[in-house]
């Protein structure tokens, strides 16, 4: 692999001969390198294959982060990992380094923000809130500086947003407002609470994520019969009737087309998680 660009002294954009752009990292590694020279493997101790942002500006990233940081970032993705598996990978790494190094940053100066969708992440994300927390612990452990309690929800949105492949931010807040406006749907339409820690609300919460990335993206749901669906609609018509609004709810915020096969999953979904009957009596949403 050759250097392509140097960034500092331990930064560098490296090219491969089927010209595939990794960024490089290792202390020295760009100390009187230039473009064209061979790369020194012997001092690269972590490479960056782009994904949702292109490599030179992945690059410049790193540069700006201290190395000491993205070390700490380091045991907080592999402690991460092993509390919520193995879709936590290095690609989180550097958009984590980078908010912890601007909030480092706040904190040192005594500076607050505060953080939309508080309730929505402590609640439909309870693994990734409480994970953001042990972060938190890693941090002022290895850096001798406690931040704000709230800064571990937007490490937490990293977490999703690693676990669901989305790469962007800004769409897992969206996700989240639209999860939060289908449990007050169900919750609506059926006079309940739901118990959003629930085995039958974290599958709903997991069936939303994947319906919400594949409506934004155009994927079709798995084709289902029509007498499946007609079956469902028949037994479970207040079910249905929800889904239905849950889809079009969708198509109102976000203008995305929602299927009859997704509408048919979603009543399902609606079952479980309601425990009602026909009548509209039952038990507390979620128990």
């Amino acid at each position: 692999m050759r250097v392509k660009k140097v960034f500092n002294n331990n930064v560098v954009l490296g090219v491969d001969e089927q010209d595939t752009e990794t960024v490089l990292m290792g202390r020295g590694l760009g100390f009187q390198v230039r473009p064209g020279d061979q790369v020194d493997a012997d001092r690269v101790e972590r490479h960056f294959v782009p994904q949702a942002m292109l490599a030179e500006r992945l690059a410049a990233l790193a540069a700006e982060i201290p190395l000491n940081v993205i070390e700490v970032m380091e045991e907080v993705v592999a402690a991460a990992r092993a509390r919520l598996g193995s879709r936590i990978s290095e690609h989180v790494l550097l958009p984590l380094a980078d908010h912890v190094h601007l909030a480092l940053a706040r904190a040192r100066a005594g500076v607050q923000i505060e953080y939309p969708l508080k309730w929505e992440i402590e609640n439909l994300y309870p693994a990734e809130a409480a994970t953001g927390r042990v972060a938190l612990d890693i941090i002022e452990r290895r850096l001798g500086l406690r931040m704000d309690e709230d800064e571990a929800l937007p490490l937490a949105l990293h977490f999703v947003n690693a676990q669901i492949g989305s790469g962007d931010i800004a769409a897992t807040m969206q996700m989240t407002q639209w999860l939060r406006v289908a449990l007050e749907t169900i919750g609506d339409d059926y006079g309940v609470e739901i118990d959003q820690h629930s085995l039958a609300a974290a599958r709903f919460i997991t069936h939303l994520r994947y319906l919400f990335l594949r409506a934004r993206d155009g994927k079709p749901t798995p084709e289902v019969g029509d007498e499946i669906g007609e079956a469902v609609r028949q037994a479970k018509p207040l079910q249905y009737a929800t889904a239905e609004r849950l889809a079009h709810k969708m198509e109102e915020m976000f203008a995305w087309n929602v299927g009859r096969e997704e509408i048919l999953y979603l009543a399902l979904h609606v079952s479980r998680l309601t425990a009602q009957d026909d009548t509209g009596e039952g038990t507390r949403a979620g128990t």
